[in-house]
């Protein structure tokens, strides 16, 4: 196994199981040192709870940032999720030039927009600077939509084979190096995951649950990035990210109480069984 030290980016939502309270046990069972930078702290997540807390931390990332340099202290990988403001974006670029080892990965997952919309607390100017960080990057994780707004392409319920080509040379052309396309389906009851990695594109299929659940992009940019410190490459890390992603979902299915998220950590051992772990 390898052991490395992985900073990731993102905000805190205390209850809901998505951004870092998904990230850090997933990445820490995978046998990496996560260290994290919350960009926020939430009481709940956003999508079903009223009435939730916020505390936005950009103010103090430019210190935390210097003090860490002042030690020394490198990470062999940098990893984005939700990132509150082009602020913070533009923090995260400086992090990533200042802090990353000899080597580093950078690897973002534009956590911006679903469903043919933007988030709402997003905007043009946002997307504008999630374009410099995510074509600067080593490794994106867009779904379709977010692969829609990083390109300029028109987003589209239904299309085929061509259309997700057009979006990944487009990506390609606009500087993507490493891209793993979630989300992508062909036939009906069928979801998947494709990977354009030096120049070669694989895709993998596999079971697609009707019913949606708040956190699962993070968890499966968790998963996947676990899986590739622990030397996967992008495929095999997208593949096993996919496969557990599914599984956490299937364990939560039939418990009407835990709408607001899914149980990733029942199937903890499952995961560390594909890593080999």
């Amino acid at each position: 196994m390898s052991y490395h030290k992985i900073l990731t980016i993102q905000d805190i939502s205390c209850v809901g199981q998505c951004s870092l309270t998904v990230a850090l046990p997933i990445l820490s069972a995978a046998g990496q040192e996560t260290c994290i930078l919350p960009s926020a702290v939430l009481s709940t997540h956003t999508a079903g709870f009223s009435g939730y807390t916020v505390r936005d931390l950009t103010e103090d990332i430019p210190a935390i940032t210097d003090h860490w340099e002042k030690e020394q202290i490198r990470f062999d990988a940098v990893y984005t999720g939700y990132l509150g403001s082009t602020e913070q974006i533009g923090y995260v670029q400086d992090i990533i030039r200042r802090l990353s080892a000899p080597g580093g990965l950078a690897i973002v997952d534009p956590a911006m927009a679903d469903n043919g919309r933007l988030y709402p607390a997003f905007d043009g100017a946002y997307v504008e600077a999630m374009k410099e960080l995510a074509f600067s990057a080593d490794i994106i994780l867009p779904n379709i939509t977010e692969a829609c707004f990083l390109t300029g392409m028109e987003y589209r319920e239904q299309y085929d084979e061509a259309y997700i080509a057009q979006i990944l040379d487009r990506l390609t052309a606009a500087g993507a190096k490493t891209v793993v396309l979630t989300g992508v389906g062909y036939r009906e009851g069928r979801t998947g995951v494709l990977v354009q990695e030096g120049g070669q594109r694989r895709y993998y299929e596999h079971r697609r649950i009707a019913k949606g659940s708040h956190g699962t992009g993070d968890v499966y940019a968790a998963a996947f990035v676990g899986a590739l410190l622990n030397g996967r490459d992008a495929y095999d890390a997208a593949v096993i990210a996919a496969d557990y992603t599914v599984l956490c979902i299937e364990r939560t299915q039939g418990d009407a109480d835990h709408w607001y998220g899914v149980k990733f950590e029942v199937a903890l051992p499952e995961y560390l069984r594909m890593l080999g772990l």
